[in-house]
């Protein structure tokens, strides 16, 4: 399935400032997509809609700085060293996908269907990492680096859900059109009532709303000091979504996270001295 765009709209003139840096920071998630292959400046400017010139000067900001490379023989785009570098540096703060990389290859081992995490980036859902499972038929509406807003998706719905509802207020306004014209079987009144039972039950459903055959579970991540840290889900067709599989694969994904964030809250205790030190 192509990925939904990511809508930039295109200023008049030459692009400069702040509105500069994000739209050049906001193409990092699709570069970093494929990290063996990349992707080609046409892919880029279908997935954000940029034109062909702004793609390509965005695309050449970055590479001055160290954070994209180009292969000269592909003329595709990847991460760049000093991303890797700042990536480094982040996980010993944010370091949720060495922590939870284990626990995500258990549930697609003990569900035999994908498994994934994913993290919160401002009103959108990344997914991070994803294991398959062993059985046959697998479920293809999320794929790494692949961005929803929060809410579209298991693991996204688990995040929102677990906002205060100021803050779900806030990203269901500044969605609001992208949902309607990307999203057609999502809706506002829809999100709200899929809040309300995610916080009620514990994890959340997605019953088909990117793909009408792939559901989903979800739960949420926290950090020892409350804040979402990203969620873990398992995907599967809809003929093993059962209400009795969904009780099920629940328990086994909220064992999960309790794991995670146990090791979350260790880390945490870990770097605490340091960061006093450092003070």
């Amino acid at each position: 399935m192509r990925q939904p765009r990511t809508r930039l709209p295109e200023g008049a003139g030459q692009i400069a400032g702040a509105q500069s840096v994000t739209r050049a920071l906001r193409l990092l998630p699709l570069v970093g997509r494929d990290p063996v292959q990349g992707v080609s400046l046409g892919q880029v400017v279908e997935e954000t809609g940029l034109s062909r010139p702004t793609a390509r000067r965005l695309l050449l900001s970055l590479m001055h700085s160290g954070m994209v490379e180009q292969d000269p023989r592909t003329k595709c785009y990847l991460l760049g060293e000093e991303a890797y570098v700042l990536g480094t540096l982040a996980a010993q703060r944010f370091g949720v996908l060495d922590v939870a990389h284990e626990a995500v290859g258990r549930l697609a081992k003990d569900s035999g269907d994908t498994a994934f995490l994913s993290v919160r980036r401002d009103a959108f859902s990344l997914c991070v990492h994803k294991e398959e499972g062993a059985f046959p038929i697998r479920v293809q509406a999320l794929q790494v680096g692949f961005r929803h807003p929060l809410g579209v998706g298991a693991g996204s719905l688990s995040m929102l859900a677990a906002l205060e509802d100021d803050e779900v207020d806030e990203i269901l306004s500044q969605n609001a059109r992208l949902l309607r014209e990307d999203y057609p079987r999502v809706s506002e009144p829809g999100l709200r009532a899929a809040i309300a039972q995610t916080r009620s039950r514990g994890w959340s459903l997605n019953p088909g709303m990117v793909l009408t055959n792939s559901w989903a579970i979800g739960c949420a991540l926290r950090h020892p000091d409350g804040r979402v840290a990203g969620a873990l889900s398992v995907a599967a067709i809809d003929s093993r979504m059962d209400s009795d599989r969904q009780l099920h694969l629940a328990a086994m994904i909220q064992s999960a996270a309790q794991d995670v964030e146990a090791r979350l809250a260790r880390q945490y205790a870990r770097n605490r001295p340091r960061a006093r030190a450092a003070n």
